[in-house]
């Protein structure tokens, strides 16, 4: 009976979500105000549904309930509970109720902290969050309920959780990395707001920027935690370096990490709001396109959940729809945005625009790699493996020439910079960096490495440019204590990034 209580949940969490996308609707089409103000309740209810399926389901974790075949194809009775409890997102069926749950807090979030938004504006986000959450909770409900019982054969044990995720990994990284997605959801969400009025404006950017910078920080972070993991369990051997799972998380960084520049150039001088618009509506779309990938069976990878058509013939149809919407919308609108912009000579908005273009060619050679095997076994033109020569011989160079970038855009400026007198600052760093590059590695022996020169070199031009331009913000200040509390949160996040 309990199992039944936790897929009642996720039904009753369905129903809120459609009535999340419906009435804000009928809300502005009517324009009753009562009714826009339901959507923040419904987006509550949501979340206490899904809470609850979420709690139903660790408890039967917990209790070694293996009639519902979640838990006996992921755990066992001599689990530990933080390994009971973590094995929950240890497969897919888990996993996915996981992201929802997320989703929905997020949901939460906005119509919590959003109180100061206009109205029509809150109700427009949560409604297409409510889009999202009625495509998920469908998947979940359809091809991947967690709640499924087998009731012929219920074993005595459990079929256990794979050796390689019980560890302490498996129980942070998941939840980072998935906050991370879902976090893009309201960057995305904020977008077709405002693409839907026809107003994209500094003030958008100025919502948007905080939610973007707490999602990239969230995926950043899971990134890491499971590089971290991988090195630990495995030791350096490069078995997940470019794995096509690996690169499914890595996709939405690149954009997302653009979309952050990006947004800066938009609230500070108003330019890039379409460019802007189209990186928050590509970010979100890969990262759909990674839980397809992940889920849907079509990657060999050690670390993808098991294939299942029904799951990859759903995901690809609920990418698309949202695609084809979400583009569709850019394109009707876009050309009510097209205004003038004007880029100053080593202007701090061009390197930022440089900046954005080298993200988005590395999220596309990475893309490529990614996909080029599926489609070329897709159209039966063979088996073909991309590995990491490819990524290499194409990765490397760009962020290269991206780490040269990030030593001078910090220290241009706004409109336009005096190359007269930045020039002769960055030539003393290039040339000090060169022979520092030069020189550092015949420290360790008689094996000199040209990558690892170039490597030393970058690093300290950007070190070095740091450094100078910390010290010019620091030069009027009556002492080095007194400048260095001068600055500002956001540029000791600069910094340090």
């Amino acid at each position: 009976m309990i199992p039944e209580i936790g897929h009642f949940m996720l039904i009753l969490a369905l129903c809120f979500a459609v009535l999340q996308v419906v009435i804000p609707v009928g809300g502005t089409v009517w324009r009753l105000n009562h009714l826009l103000s339901l959507t923040r309740w419904l987006a509550l209810a949501q979340w206490v549904c899904i809470s609850l399926a979420f709690i139903v389901l660790g408890y039967l974790f917990l209790n070694d309930d293996f009639s519902v075949t979640t838990v006996a194809n992921y755990s066992n009775t001599l689990l530990p509970n933080y390994y009971k409890l973590s094995a929950i997102w240890g497969g897919h069926e888990g996993s996915l109720l996981l992201w929802v749950w997320l989703l929905s807090l997020w949901g939460v979030a906005v119509s919590g902290l959003g109180r100061t938004l206009p109205l029509s504006m809150r109700a427009r986000v949560l409604a297409v969050m409510g889009i999202i959450s009625v495509g998920f909770l469908a998947f979940s409900l359809w091809t991947s309920n967690p709640f499924a019982r087998q009731l012929l054969y219920v074993p005595t044990q459990g079929a256990d959780l794979n050796p390689l995720l019980q560890d302490i990994g498996l129980i942070i990284h998941p939840p980072m990395l998935y906050n991370g997605y879902v976090g893009f959801s309201v960057a995305f969400a904020f977008t077709i707001a405002a693409l839907s009025q026809g107003n994209l404006t500094t003030q958008w950017a100025r919502w948007l920027r905080p939610w973007t910078h707490v999602a990239w920080a969230f995926l950043t972070l899971g990134i890491a935690l499971g590089s971290w993991w991988a090195y630990y369990e495995l030791g350096w051997g490069g078995w997940w370096f470019w794995d096509p799972v690996e690169n499914a998380s890595l996709l939405p960084w690149l954009t997302g990490t653009a979309l952050i520049h990006s947004l800066a150039v938009t609230e500070q001088r108003g330019l890039f709001k379409r460019w802007t618009a189209l990186l928050a509506i590509v970010t979100f779309l890969l990262c759909l396109l990674g839980t397809f990938l992940v889920r849907s069976g079509v990657l060999t990878s050690v670390h993808a959940f098991a294939a299942d058509p029904s799951r990859g013939l759903f995901m690809l149809t609920f990418w698309g729809l949202v695609a084809v919407g979400s583009l569709t919308l850019y394109a009707v609108r876009s050309p009510t945005l097209i205004q003038r912009e004007t880029l100053g000579a080593w202007s701090r908005e061009l390197f930022l625009l440089l900046n954005n273009v080298i993200m988005l060619v590395a999220m596309l050679t990475v893309l490529l790699g990614t996909l080029f095997p599926l489609v070329v076994d897709a159209l039966g033109w063979g088996k073909y493996s991309v590995g990491p020569p490819y990524f290499n011989t194409v990765f490397v160079p760009l962020m290269a020439l991206l780490l040269v970038a990030m030593g001078l855009g910090p220290r241009a400026r706004w409109k336009q910079t005096r190359a007269q007198k930045r020039g002769k600052q960055w030539g003393v760093i290039a040339a000090a960096s060169v022979v520092g590059g030069l020189l550092f590695p015949r420290i360790y022996g008689d094996h000199y490495s040209a990558w690892g020169a170039l490597g030393v070199c970058l690093a300290l031009w950007l070190t070095l440019s740091m450094l100078a331009d910390l010290r010019d913000k620091c030069r009027h200040a009556s002492s080095l204590g007194q400048g260095l509390k001068r600055l500002t949160p956001s540029y000791y996040g600069m910094i340090i990034a």
